[in-house]
């Protein structure tokens, strides 16, 4: 125990796992450490023998590395949309949250542009797309908008991260000079606190566009092919959705991870917990809209090349992957976040993991069945996974986890100032921004 943890009352708890260690935590990253040796034993495999170790093939050039890359861009949209719209509603219940979801932007975001070097069969040609750029085509804005939005990404994770790094500098003997570095000379004074808030401000404004663009171009990757099932306006806004729904399941599973390995039930609450089981419940209802939307358009159109694909999804051989997709997205969530069958936690919790797992699905039968069936004049393709690229997804999976580990492990998880700030809010403003909402006596009575 650090001798000056109790400079942290009452949020004591915040600030114990970056002094305390013990045998769980270091077993656990000695099995993610494993996973992602076994990973990096694969690609090394892969760099020596070429893509013919993976299951792709011709006509399926794209598999479970563009699955990943689709969805880990997807997972990013939990701290950015998120955590901007909450903090410029002013939602009070966000403060303990924000945090939370803007470290898995950040780390998310590392593994999603990985996963485009490992579909490259030579890597070291990565930067011929800035090298040797085509301003027409959309491989170029992916990589234009991925690298702004990391890039603002990180600057929105590390601005409200001043104050609480400035905190660890002063009341914490580990790490100092680490804390000293990061803090950049951070005071506290009102006219430090007026620019960080206008900051903060801003940077929430302005990633706002970049997370919904980011998306949008990575369906214009697809959607401007002449693929079958491919080739549509719809991607666009459809994409931006599964993103959000994606990214407010694992923002929700992580939360419960945190909240049960650090014991933080005091600040991760049943209200945190219900508001985005609604948000999940929402976005739903929308996945499910933009997904009708998308297969009823393609049944009226009657395009022979587009019915291969559709029926291939509903009655063949992807019909198992989406309709267990249909059930983890749609049926499953609205069952346990419209009805009271568990408690609040816990249902909200197994909505999240079913939404990542069948959002997953989703992006494998966006990919796949329109790459097996192409328009040109060849075998329809058959593809399955191989173990290198299993253990590559698995490998991604674990560092992702592990970074997420290793910033709990260096930094609070929740935002110790914004906290301190929310329990200064007195009754009173609370009391007049709820009459503010209502009519006056007088107006009340003339109604």
């Amino acid at each position: 125990m650090d001798r000056n943890l109790s400079a942290f009352a009452p949020d004591q708890a915040l600030v114990r796992p970056l002094v305390e260690t013990n045998r769980r935590f270091w077993i656990l990253v000695g099995v993610l450490c494993s996973l992602m040796a076994v990973g990096a034993a694969c690609y090394l495999m892969q760099l020596r023998d070429g893509l013919q170790v993976t299951g792709m093939n011709v006509p399926v050039y794209w598999g479970v590395y563009i699955t990943n890359f689709v969805f880990f861009i997807g997972i990013s949209h939990a701290g950015t949309l998120i955590s901007a719209i909450l903090r410029i509603c002013k939602a009070e219940w966000r403060r303990s949250i924000t945090r939370a979801a803007e470290v898995i932007t950040v780390m998310v975001l590392f593994f999603g542009a990985g996963s485009i070097i490992l579909d490259l069969g030579r890597p070291d040609r990565a930067l011929n797309v800035i090298l040797h750029s085509n301003f027409e085509s959309p491989l170029l804005w992916d990589v234009t908008s991925i690298s702004v939005y990391l890039t603002g990404s990180i600057i929105y994770l590390y601005l409200p991260l001043i104050p609480d790094l400035a905190l660890l500098r002063d009341g914490l003997g580990k790490r100092r000079w680490l804390y000293r570095a990061l803090a950049l000379g951070w005071t506290g004074s009102a006219r430090q606190h007026r620019l960080l808030e206008r900051a903060i401000s801003i940077m929430a404004i302005i990633i706002l566009p970049i997370a919904v663009s980011v998306h949008t171009v990575v369906s214009w990757v697809f959607a401007m092919t002449v693929q079958p099932m491919w080739h549509s306006a719809i991607f666009g806004p459809y994409f931006v959705v599964g993103a959000i729904f994606s990214g407010i399941g694992a923002l929700i599973v992580f939360m419960a991870i945190i909240r049960w390995a650090y014991g933080l039930e005091g600040y991760f609450k049943e209200i945190q917990f219900r508001n985005l089981g609604l948000l999940l419940l929402t976005m739903s209802m929308l996945w499910f809209y933009f997904t009708l939307s998308e297969f009823i358009t393609t049944y009226y159109g009657g395009s022979p090349d587009h019915m291969v694909i559709f029926w291939a999804k509903l009655t063949g051989p992807y019909a198992p992957m989406f309709w267990t997709m249909v059930v983890g997205c749609f049926v499953i969530p609205m069952t346990l976040l419209s009805t009271r069958l568990l408690p609040v936690v816990p249902s909200t919790v197994l909505a999240g993991i079913t939404v990542n797992i069948g959002m997953w699905i989703e992006r494998y039968t966006i990919v796949v069945p329109s790459l097996a069936r192409p328009r040109l004049p060849l075998e329809t393709g058959v593809y399955y996974p191989s173990f290198v690229e299993i253990a590559m997804t698995v490998a991604f999976f674990a560092g992702f986890f592990l970074l997420y580990l290793l910033f709990t492990r260096l930094f609070p998880i929740v935002a110790i100032w914004e906290i301190r700030e929310g329990r200064e809010v007195s009754v009173t403003e609370v009391s007049e921004r709820v009459a503010s909402y209502l009519p006056e006596v007088g107006e009340a009575q003339d109604a």
